[in-house]
C-alpha cells in the first residue's frame, strides 16, 4: 500500500510539473495577433524611413537650387539682384516650412 501511494504521489507531481511546463510554453509562444503587430512594426519602421530619405533628398535638392539662385547673373544691376534676392528668400523660407511641415506629419502619423 505504501509503494502504491508513493507512485501516485510522484506520478501526479510529475503530471503536474508536466501541465505547467506546457502552460508555460503556451502563454511564452508569440501569437497570430503579435506577429501581426511585429509586421505593422516593420512596414511602418520601413514606411517612415523611405519618407526620412525623400525629406531629405528634398531638403538637399531645395539648397543646392536655392544656392545657384542666390549668385549674380551676368549683367545684372545691384537693384535687380538684391531683389532678385529678397523673392528667392521668401520663396526658399516657404519652401523650407513646407518640408518641415512634411517632417511633422511622418511624426504625428505614427
Amino acid at each position: 500500500m505504501v509503494s502504491i501511494t508513493k507512485k501516485v504521489i510522484i506520478y501526479s507531481m510529475v503530471g503536474i510539473m508536466q501541465c505547467g511546463l506546457g502552460t508555460a510554453l503556451v502563454e511564452a509562444s508569440p501569437n497570430q495577433q503579435q506577429y501581426a503587430q511585429h509586421d505593422q512594426g516593420r512596414q511602418n519602421q520601413d514606411r517612415l524611413e523611405k519618407q526620412k530619405k525623400e525629406r531629405h533628398e528634398r531638403e538637399k535638392r531645395e539648397n543646392h537650387r536655392h544656392k545657384q539662385e542666390m549668385e549674380r547673373h551676368r549683367g545684372e544691376s545691384d537693384r535687380d539682384w538684391h531683389e532678385r534676392q529678397r523673392r528667392e528668400n521668401q520663396r526658399h523660407d516657404r519652401e523650407m516650412r513646407w518640408i518641415i511641415l512634411g517632417i511633422l506629419g511622418i511624426i504625428l502619423d505614427k
